[in-house]
């Protein structure tokens, strides 16, 4: 089963003589009739096995793995384009997805891989972080860690003096190809999220988490909708018109269950809740003259502010 699952595809069947031959190698004598019963034998334990050609020239192939190419490729993409895990991690894990499919497909897998000078992260800890987070929610725990950012120097350099932060961890979230922690932050009173890869030194406390309450009343979709960048903030209703040619830009971002409402033949707006932040400006400003905030006026004034500081920087 291993040699048939490693060395057999669609394109590539294995024959009786081969598996004769491989089974020479391992020391096991056999002979065409046993190995057409440990294929049947095979089949009864439901490997999914198909037999290509008849006689002397018969062979046969795995047709049925629990993970199909296409599968595998959409693996490979996502984990060569994760800006949160380092280069060296990528190539383990292509590796060992490869290891799913036939020698012949992890060729072929392995050709459409493109690492090399794509945006990585440099934490390397980032799997043992992402373990500890774990085992603190498990354990209804929690964890401390130090945060830092990098200088100048491309060094680390530790928020807070070096102080621990201390969280009541409950969920990990993807947004915008880092990975993020959310947890609730007894101190502050509400919940935060951090980068995963900016986390140092991660440990379990003994100290039983808190903000359940908190966090049982939160929607991790709709949080992350809401999170332009994951910049902090309190939510506020806002109300955006956009061009007709947008509305799959404003689905992608702000979900489908967004209430789309025409305005002209050529606008529509949508009325819904974000983090005001220089996040959420920038998004809109990437529409240019297709975007505009409505309302609130208080919104509408601070985008006003925000365009009207970037434009001053290139005045002459």
């Amino acid at each position: 089963m291993d040699y048939l699952l490693r060395y057999s595809d669609e394109y590539h069947p294995v024959t009786v003589a081969q598996l004769i031959e491989e089974l020479g190698k391992r020391g096991i004598s056999a002979e065409r009739k046993s190995i057409y019963d440990d294929l049947e034998a095979l089949r009864t334990y439901g490997l999914d096995l198909v037999q290509t050609g008849r006689g002397r020239n018969s062979g046969c192939y795995v047709a049925g793995r629990d993970f199909e190419l296409p599968e595998l490729r959409l693996l490979v993409d996502s984990v060569q384009s994760s800006k949160f895990i380092t280069q060296k991690k990528t190539m383990s894990l292509i590796k060992k997805i490869e290891g799913l499919a036939s020698v012949h497909q992890a060729r072929e897998l392995n050709r459409q891989v493109f690492v090399k000078n794509r945006i990585k992260t440099m934490n390397e800890s980032i799997y043992y972080n992402v373990d500890e987070i774990h085992r603190g929610i498990a354990a209804n725990r929690k964890i401390r860690f130090h945060y830092f950012e990098y200088n100048m120097e491309k060094q680390r350099q530790l928020r807070r003096n070096g102080d621990w932060y201390v969280i009541s961890p409950y969920a990990l979230t993807w947004d915008d190809e880092n990975y993020y922690l959310v947890g609730f932050d007894s101190q502050a009173g509400i919940i935060k999220h951090f980068r995963v890869d900016k986390m140092a030194q991660i440990g379990t406390t003994e100290e039983p988490r808190d903000g359940q309450e908190v966090y049982a009343a939160l929607d991790m979709g709709l949080y992350a909708r809401q999170v332009f960048g994951m910049f902090s903030g309190e939510p506020v209703w806002v109300r955006l018109r956009f061009d007709r040619g947008l509305v799959g830009a404003v689905l992608d971002r702000l979900g489908q269950e967004v209430m789309l409402v025409p305005e002209d033949e050529e606008h529509f707006t949508v009325r819904t809740q974000v983090v005001v932040s220089p996040q959420f400006f920038g998004w809109l400003c990437g529409f240019g003259k297709r975007a505009k905030v409505l309302e609130p006026e208080n919104v509408v004034n601070a985008m006003a502010e925000y365009v009207e500081n970037i434009s001053q920087m290139y005045k002459m």
